[in-house]
């Protein structure tokens, strides 16, 4: 199948409406009927502003940046970034064409 594989860029420690914004990424996706997602934290990273965030052993909670995507067809993508710029959510995405499917062993 050929769909989209939507990416997002965020800080560990950044919310909307409370929550931290991988969980709200993940929690709206879901309500809108995207059926799967993923967050993972990076070790390090910097953003247009160029400033350097690492992760260091004796940090809980951090400023290390996190990723949060979705593969998912051309219309589920649309939706999902259209809710974004409702809910005013300043944000840095990727969009790329991605082939998907499930193999399935007998």
């Amino acid at each position: 199948m050929n769909g989209v594989h939507l990416r997002f860029y965020t800080y560990e420690d950044r919310k909307h409406h409370g929550l931290l914004v991988y969980e709200w990424l993940l929690q709206n996706a879901r309500k809108l009927g995207i059926h799967g997602g993923s967050a993972f934290r990076a070790m390090a990273g910097f953003g247009r502003h160029g400033k350097l965030h690492e992760q260091h052993f004796f940090e809980l909670a951090g400023e290390v940046p996190v990723l949060v995507e979705f593969i998912l067809d051309p219309d589920e993508a649309d939706k999902l970034v259209a809710l974004l710029r409702e809910e005013g959510l300043d944000l840095f995405y990727a969009k790329l064409p991605a082939e998907y499917g499930m193999i399935i062993s007998a």
